[in-house]
């Protein structure tokens, strides 16, 4: 750390009123002590208590790292946390310890030589178990629990995993810390300490994704289709090797009251081609894919000079949430906002200290629209995984829509979707990540009726399944807007070809193995139901990828 990190050990003293001692403590789990543990240190005498750990004390520990002072000449503790090298928080509380509760047992041992006893108490579920000792005439603990029985020598939880004391030192000097001026309420403390322990990209706020023409890009935000795709460059740092990261997307109605395809999207930009170019000059400068159908689809496969987009999230709109919960229904409680969270790590190479373009669409024609909000989550963790190497095939949901682009309905012709791509060297333990959705055709369309997704690779088939969800009617409470019928169903309850109103379709992967360099083929087929009138039905597929 650098010299100018506010560190808490600032000054040191004699305390000749009493005498100090330093616990070291150490964990195990299940009977195994955990490796490359930062040791809790805990100091203590009649007067006071510090928690903290050998990295800490040693100038090592990473940010943000926390202590703990105790003082009980005034009953209170107070948790101070150096979120880097500029800010410290603090909080104070002067009732936690004294509203702990335990039950004494009659059980006693010695550790380290000290006379110990036992207490039990139960906290979210967890029996928790403490032995401390009197025999030193202080108190202390490696946590807030406890402190005020004498010293804790050692905490067991649910029987496996163990605190427990190695050492116990006189020492002549105690150190003396340097307490923030200013604390702030406990929730806050604890909100500001969880968030610094990962790296939040925000991408957008409580942006309007409508239909008008109203819509107009600015600085940094770009809007297409009548303002149903927004659009921004997005700077990443590098991320670690092994880190989890998760894209967030919030969403209320702010004038539709339908149930929308939604999508959270990387626009790839490493060939001659991307749909940038489609954005900003129309969907006829994109490739186009035929398969005899009679129908031209834009954008939809990658081809040698193009790479389609990437969904990292494919959501769905429920019935107008916030907008219409003045609909009300007996023992109803709307919700306010829906909330999609998904777990994006695989994609960390497309994202790791680069400059990306991330759009999100949702597909509507109402002035009023809906509101977004999207952030990605990087959650630090150190790992021995490789990095993945990514290869864009196909995405058939056209985020386009109210600019022109086709529907996915090419699965009417045996031919279905087929792609030829070229590997430049050979990849280990290849998946692809398979995201599918029915649409259309109302009652009798793909939306309602079950379909098999075949995959064959390279004309053999690989892998085939139903994609379907029943469990629609769980996201009831998001749907005020959603039609009742009088089978007392809402429209929002029905099953659907793997999504429903108001979640995310999550990714399948298929295993493919290791594939060798050269060409290869793979071809979705789909028994796509027929049109009746002017209802048809499509299926939204997108497909990367991923191997060593």
């Amino acid at each position: 750390m650098k010299k100018n990190i506010l560190i808490l050990f600032l000054i040191f003293f004699n305390l000749v009123t009493s005498q100090n001692y330093k616990i070291t403590f150490l964990k195990s789990s299940n009977g195994n002590l955990i490796e490359n543990q930062d040791a809790i240190f805990v100091f203590t005498n009649s007067n006071h208590t510090l928690i903290s750990s050998e990295k800490i004390i040693n100038h090592k520990s990473e940010f943000p790292f926390e202590q703990t002072f105790i003082n009980r000449s005034n009953d209170f503790f107070q948790q101070i946390t150096n979120l880097n090298e500029r800010e410290i928080i603090s909080t104070k509380d002067s009732t936690s310890v004294k509203k702990q509760t335990f039950e004494f047992l009659s059980e006693t041992k010695k550790i380290l030589g000290y006379h110990c006893k036992k207490v039990k108490t139960i906290i979210n579920s967890n029996t928790i178990e403490l032995w401390y000792t009197e025999d030193l005439k202080v108190k202390g603990a490696p946590t807030i629990l406890g402190q005020n029985l004498g010293l804790v020598l050692e905490m067991v939880r649910n029987g496996n995993f163990v605190v427990a004391a190695t050492k116990v030192e006189k020492i002549k000097t105690f150190p003396t810390i340097s307490l923030p001026k200013k604390n702030v309420d406990v929730l806050t403390y604890k909100d500001l300490v969880w968030k610094s322990r990962f790296t939040t990209i925000e991408v957008f706020k409580e942006q309007i994704i409508n239909f008008s023409s109203e819509s107009k890009s600015n600085d940094t935000i770009l809007r297409f289709a009548n303002g149903t795709i927004a659009v921004r460059k997005v700077k990443f740092p590098a991320i670690k090797s092994g880190s989890q990261i998760f894209a967030d997307v919030t969403e209320q109605s702010n004038g539709d009251a339908y149930d929308r395809t939604g999508s959270f999207f990387i626009i790839p930009t490493d060939k001659e081609i991307s749909f940038l170019n489609g954005l900003q000059n129309g969907v006829k400068s994109l490739p186009i894919y035929s398969n005899g159908n009679g129908k031209d689809y834009q954008g939809v496969v990658a081809t040698k000079n193009y790479n389609p987009i990437i969904e990292m999230m494919r959501f769905f709109t429920p019935f107008g949430v916030k907008q219409y919960n003045y609909l009300e229904l007996k023992d109803k409680n709307w919700h306010d906002k829906v909330m999609y969270r998904q777990d994006i790590s695989d994609l960390a190479s497309l994202l790791s200290e680069k400059e990306v373009w991330i759009g999100i669409n949702i597909g509507n024609y109402d002035k009023g629209g809906h509101k977004v909000s999207a952030n990605i989550t990087i959650h630090p963790e150190e790992s021995s995984v490789k990095v993945k190497e990514i290869v864009p095939l196909f995405c058939t949901n056209n985020v386009m829509e109210m600019a022109g682009q086709e529907y996915g309905t090419m699965f009417n012709h045996e031919k279905g979707l087929e792609i030829n791509f070229t590997l430049d060297k050979p990849m280990k333990n290849v998946k692809l990540r398979y995201i599918t959705t029915g649409h259309g055709g109302w009652e009798k369309g793909d939306v309602f009726v079950p379909k098999k997704n075949s995959i064959y690779l390279d004309g053999k088939e690989t892998f085939s399944f139903t994609p379907w969800r029943q469990d629609c009617g769980s996201y009831r409470l998001y749907n005020p807007a959603s039609g009742n019928f009088p089978n007392g169903l809402s429209s929002s309850d029905y099953s659907r070809s793997n999504w429903c109103p108001g979640m995310v379709t999550f990714p399948i992967y298929i295993d493919l193995g290791d594939l060798e360099i050269g060409t290869h083929t793979m071809q979705i087929k789909i028994p796509q139901g027929l049109s009746e009138g002017t209802s048809f039905s499509s299926w939204n597929i997108s497909g990367v990828l991923i191997g060593e």
